[in-house]
Formats: structure tokens, sequence, C-alpha cells
């Protein structure tokens, strides 16, 4: 079903000051129809534009901010690291905790889409931790029932973070040394063509809600 794109859209992002959020804000704000682009986050945002509005927010607490939710569209690029959360149980919270309300909120207050950034390999019967999280909330954002979903799955994520993560700079430089024989659906991704994806997806929705890595390529603009 599309979703319409006159003038006056309005949506919320969750996780803006993130690397994948950070460039979705900007596809936003240039893109002529939206009207408004809310945005809930923990510290205040780089960017100064008539259209966006940021509210400081606990974003464990989300049902205080119910009223934001009111919108076309709901993006959610929220994520952590087990370096910056190695409590399991917090590492759940934000995760899985985040996205799953938010999808909720999405519903209740009568979002046309929902977006959400997930992983290669979320799997709710996983026994890796990581891809077992992923795959629980997938599954239990798909539960509720949304007009549109849509489920990212990007492989890993190129591009320089704000925070270090040595892991995945080391991965990005092999990946990137061994691209030619790398299988297309596990090449390297720029934030930037999960970005444009998600905001061409959610204006357009696919029939199925997951798109793997090598797809959201396809979509970017």
């Amino acid at each position: 079903m599309k979703v319409r794109t006159d003038k006056g859209k309005k949506a919320l992002v969750l996780g803006a000051t993130g690397l994948v959020g950070g460039y979705l804000m900007q596809d936003l704000v240039e893109d002529e129809s939206y009207s408004e682009i809310r945005v809930l986050s923990r510290r205040p945002l780089d960017m100064d534009h008539p259209k966006v509005v940021v509210t400081l927010a606990n974003l464990l607490d989300l049902d205080s901010h119910k009223e934001l939710f009111e919108v076309d569209q709901v993006f959610c690029c929220i994520g952590t690291t087990q370096a910056k959360t190695p409590d399991k149980q917090e590492y759940r919270d934000i995760d899985y905790g985040i996205p799953v309300k938010a999808a909720q909120l999405a519903k209740d207050c009568g979002a046309s889409v929902f977006a959400v950034i997930s992983a290669m390999g979320a799997n709710p019967a996983s026994k890796v931790f990581y891809n077992r999280l992923k795959g629980e909330m997938e599954q239990d954002v798909a539960r509720i029932g949304l007009p549109n979903l849509v489920i990212a799955r990007p492989s890993l994520i190129g591009g320089k973070r704000q925070e270090e993560r040595k892991g995945e700079r080391w991965a990005q430089r092999l990946m990137g040394s061994f691209d030619l024989l790398v299988p297309k659906p596990y090449k390297m991704i720029h934030p930037a063509q999960i970005a444009s994806a998600l905001k061409v997806l959610a204006n357009d929705p696919p029939e199925q809600a997951v798109v793997l890595s090598h797809q959201l390529k396809q979509y970017a603009l």
C-alpha cells in the first residue's frame, strides 16, 4: 500500500544522533514532502532546522511522550553495543524494549508506517544473544499488527562512528579488503544507503516487511 506523499507528512525519529539516524535526518529535512520531523533523544541534536522539533527524553519511558507518536511515520534507529552496555538486561531494555514499545505506540496513535533497523542474522531461536535479541524484537514488533512495517537487516555498517568500536573497525577493514570475495548479501553497507532506503520504503512499503542488506542498497537513492 502506497503511503501518501503529498506535502505535510510528519515523522518521528528515535536514534537521530546515531550513525544511520544522522543520515536519515538529513534525508528527511531535505525532502519537501515532510513538514515536521520530531525527534526523541536523550541528548541534544546537532541540527538546527525549522522542520525539526527535538524533545529530550528517557527513551526507556516512551509512554510519557505518547503524543509525539501522532505522526505519519515512525523511524526507530536505536541500538547499543556490548562495550557500552555490558549488562544483558539493560542491553535488552534498549535493543528490544525501545523498538517494541515504539511500535506499539505508533500503532496506538495511528501512524501509517513503522520502520526499524534490525541486523543480519536476526533469529529468535539463535544461540547468539545479539542475534536472538534482534529476532525476538522483529517477531514481537510484527505481532503488533502495524498497517505498514519495514524491518531493515543491514550487514556490517561502514562509516565512522562517534564512539570507537574496535572489533567493528577491524571487521570493516577486513571486509573492505576482500570485498570482491564477499557474497552480495553480506557485503558492507554504508549508513547513508540504509537511511535512504528507509525513507524510500516508508513511502512505498514492501510486501515483505524484512528487507535484507543487499536489497536496501537497491532501494537507496
